[in-house]
């Protein structure tokens, strides 16, 4: 029987969504190192970029209670202004549902702050809407580790995908003769894959190669 789920990840068949990484909801994340979740964050962001891929940036209550959507972020993409809501379950806002059928793409790569809240409530909402959810689990946080990897486990019995940033970059370059996006990805690697992103500047250096 064909399964969409078993195809892999592409720019052409994807949306890459980022919900939330503000400095509020950023203050509460205890599952993991603030700073390689938005490390993380940015380079699951540049991937988006590099391959074209659409991507919705997201925030909650911005002006009045979490603050801007990280900086690093938003240099990515200095002309996306992010849907801000009200509401902790975005799939719950018009505006978001909208931006994501715009994409026209039904393979949805999420990640949020927090875990429990800001991504779960979306992912099992569009779950229950007939999408397929990747959940990149190293660009999202909870308030405890507890929180987080019980998250992660019930968007997974409800059909999510959970992934990693860097394999979502690499399931998009996926072949190394792709000589269009070879360099940006590698650029991308090296800063923000810390190290995987050594071997590459080693290899390059010592043998001209590209670690891969």
């Amino acid at each position: 029987m064909f399964n969409s789920k078993t195809d892999l990840l592409t720019a052409d068949n994807s949306a890459i969504i980022l919900i939330d990484h503000q400095p509020q909801m950023l203050f509460g994340v205890q599952s993991a190192d603030r700073q390689s979740i938005i490390n993380n964050t940015v380079g699951l962001a540049k991937a988006a970029k590099v391959f074209h891929a659409p991507i919705i940036l997201t925030t909650v209550a911005a002006e009045s209670f979490s603050g801007p959507i990280h900086p690093h972020i938003q240099e990515v993409f200095p002309e996306i202004k992010p849907i801000d809501r009200t509401s902790m379950n975005s799939w719950e806002d018009e505006n978001f549902v909208e931006a994501v059928k715009q994409t026209g793409r039904k393979k949805l790569i999420m990640a949020a702050l927090w875990t429990e809240v800001c991504l779960a409530f979306p992912v099992i909402s569009a779950l229950k809407d007939g999408y397929e959810v990747y959940i990149v689990t190293d660009a999202s946080g909870g308030t405890t580790t507890d929180a987080h990897n019980m998250s992660i486990q019930r968007m997974i019995q409800a059909g999510a995908i959970p992934v990693t940033w860097l394999s979502v970059l690499l399931e998009y370059q996926r072949d190394w003769a792709r000589q269009e996006t070879y360099d940006p990805v590698l650029a991308v690697a090296m800063q923000h894959s810390g190290a995987y992103g050594a071997g590459i500047v080693y290899a390059q250096a010592m043998f001209g190669g590209h670690g891969g």
